[in-house]
């Protein structure tokens, strides 16, 4: 669960229903089936804690010890294992997909040869490093430093990311949601956070060490010869710790002020003399542009500083090691081997690579997941799970409204606006009402990386040619399969994909009891994240404006400092505690979404006029908790 991050090129009920045209079309049965977990398993207990003393061991005790962390995984839960559940029945899908016939439809056909073009390994083996060459030689035959705006320019379009310099989009405008801007946000980094280039404990400058290391052997397999491969790492390593420290922290991005610079064309280039905006902005198709956000000038400062101070050689290194490192997970078994073996082994623990059809499933629904998962609704989502959702949210939606109205701290006035934030909430469930269109890109079965690219260059397109035009609230920002759920501020809609909507997430032959204490409270939630420290910056249009009097706002802070006071009390290992500040959002929304997700329950209870009975020994009240 999440609520949409504030950054930069990314990629209802009393609304419109589905129409006939967006609906799922029926289809053959899958080659796999979805197994069936109930959302209350009593054997996933361990009834032998005390429940009150650790309700967690008590509730989740046997499911943990049945189900230990499988090699290929950096953490489990339950919806880690639905997700590898719907990634076996994808694979299904995608395998009979895969085989040639006149019968598939033309988004079968895409996905089905994505699909077999990614699973033929000894194709991509034998191509080696040979996919990447021309972009490798294009860096070799950059004259001057003027002409790496040019290259970033199309770079850019085909990697999809923020690897490469920095990152650009289309986003919508903070301050008038229903136009969408240009974008222009930090980046350059290859490790997960800037505070892995600054901060000086010795565990940090060893992995600083093994990061360099990784970069210096993916240089080799390039044929750079040793001693030059370990001279370009250095080079990488300072440039990034560079940009890094010139990068806002995770905790500063979570005020979107910070993140709001509209700047013009001229004041843009003065922040970075060394980069030619023109040529750029020509190679990414918006030269005409006349304004853009940056969201944080300081990086695009130093940029310019460096872009000035240091020599062409250093950047060409710099650009070979992201062009390799964006590529590598695509390559030969060599490079796949040394980006898992830094990236997933050293960085997450992970004992084992995912098996390939893992990937290219993971692969399709990134870059076909409209497509992919049109086939995915048609099989595992019905109408009647889709209206009991939107009847739930409706629920918890109303028992919100009755929080707010019983708040003794906020004012008549703050209360109105965020009842009528609250009502121009948009709920989507499943999928979206119309399905996007990928008519125009091209997959080649037997191109692996041809289709990879394709696939960037066809997502970076539909998204900067939003710019300019009025925002398509219809979209999603998830794909149907995803196991997750969003809220977005500035459409201010939450976001309900049909993967998260499967048993035991959500499980259609239980009561309503385990139901709303599961997909309730992921209701209340992503509802909960309109109002936490980041949503309530922004109005009921989505704009970024406070609507809080100076009273409100100063109750809510001091009601936020007392969660991330308790939650920084917590250890999560070690003596590693909870960075409260920057987990604030969540926790907040995970106690305020069960609370009203509870009360939701209880009133829909009260509707139907039902007496509810003890299940396995557990109340009700139980059940919703448990």
């Amino acid at each position: 669960m999440r609520a949409l991050i504030l950054v930069p090129a990314l990629a209802a009920l009393g609304g419109p229903l589905v129409s006939q045209e967006a609906a799922p079309a029926k289809g053959s049965a899958p080659a796999y089936t979805l197994p069936y977990t109930p959302s209350l398993d009593v054997p996933s207990m361990d009834k032998s804690a005390d429940a009150c003393t650790d309700f967690y061991q008590y509730v989740c005790g046997g499911w943990m010890k049945n189900n230990p962390i499988p090699a290929d995984q950096a953490r489990w839960s339950v919806y880690g294992k639905v997700y590898d559940e719907n990634q076996q029945f994808l694979r299904g899908l995608l395998e009979a997909a895969s085989r040639p016939s006149a019968a598939r439809t033309a988004s079968e056909a895409k996905i089905g040869d994505y699909y077999a073009a990614c699973m033929d390994q000894g194709v991509i083996d034998r191509a080696g490093s040979a996919p990447i060459q021309p972009e490798l030689e294009e860096i070799r035959n950059l004259a001057s430093k003027a002409a790496l705006a040019g290259y970033l320019g199309r770079m850019h379009l085909v990697t999809q990311g923020s690897g490469l310099g920095f990152g650009f989009g289309a986003n919508q405008d903070f301050s008038d949601s229903t136009k969408v801007i240009a974008f222009a946000s930090a980046g350059g980094l290859s490790l997960p956070d800037r505070d892995y280039y600054t901060k000086t404990d010795e565990k940090s400058v060893e992995l600083r060490a093994k990061y360099a290391a990784h970069v210096r052997r993916i240089f080799e397999l390039l044929g750079t010869p040793p001693d030059r491969a370990a001279l370009d790492a250095a080079d990488v390593l300072d440039l990034e710790t560079a940009l890094a420290k010139a990068s806002l922290t995770r905790v500063e991005k979570r005020d979107p002020y910070k993140l709001f610079h509209v700047m013009s064309r001229a004041e843009v280039a003065k922040l970075t003399p060394g980069l030619d905006w023109d040529a750029y902005l020509r190679e990414q198709g918006v030269g005409g542009i006349a304004s853009l956000n940056v969201t944080e000038p300081a990086f695009f400062t130093e940029l310019g500083r460096l872009l000035e101070a240091e020599s062409l050689d250093k950047w060409k290194a710099y650009l070979r090691w992201h062009v390799a490192h964006a590529r590598a997970p695509y390559l030969s078994k060599a490079f796949v081997d040394e980006d898992f073996n830094f990236y997933r082994k050293t960085l997450r623990g992970v004992t084992s690579d995912q098996p390939r059809w893992k990937k290219c499933t993971g692969l399709v629904d990134r870059d076909l997941g409209e497509a992919l998962g049109q086939v995915f609704v048609a099989k595992t989502f019905s109408p009647a799970t889709k209206a009991k959702t939107e009847e739930m949210t409706k629920y918890v939606e109303e028992a919100m409204a009755d929080e707010i109205a019983r708040l003794d701290w906020m004012s008549a006035e703050t209360k109105q606006k965020a009842m009528e934030k609250l009502g121009t909430i948009v709920n989507k469930v499943g999928y979206p009402d119309r399905w996007r269109d990928y008519s125009a890109l091209d997959v080649a079965r037997g191109d692996f990386m041809g289709n990879v690219r394709r696939a960037a260059r066809f997502e970076s397109k539909r998204t900067l040619a939003k710019i300019g035009r009025p925002v398509d609230r219809q979209e999603w920002g998830m794909t149907p399969p995803t196991v997750n759920a969003y809220y977005d501020p500035q459409m201010n809609d939450i976001n309900f994909p049909a993967g998260v909507l499967q048993p035991p997430l959500y499980d259609a032959k239980m009561d309503d009891a385990p139901n709303y204490g599961n997909t309730g409270s992921t209701i209340g939630h992503e509802l909960t994240h309109g109002f936490d420290d980041e949503g309530r910056q922004f109005d009921a249009q989505g704009n970024l404006k406070d609507w809080w009097t100076k009273e409100d706002a100063a109750g809510f802070e001091e009601r936020l400092k007392c969660v991330q006071d308790q939650y920084a009390e917590y250890v999560v290992v070690d003596d590693i505690r909870i960075q409260s500040k920057l987990t604030s959002g969540e926790d907040v929304a995970d106690l305020g979404g069960t609370l009203i997700a509870y009360l939701a329950w209880q009133k829909a209870v009260a509707r139907s006029g039902g007496k509810l009975q003890p299940v396995d020994g557990f109340t009700p009240e139980q059940r919703f908790f448990i």
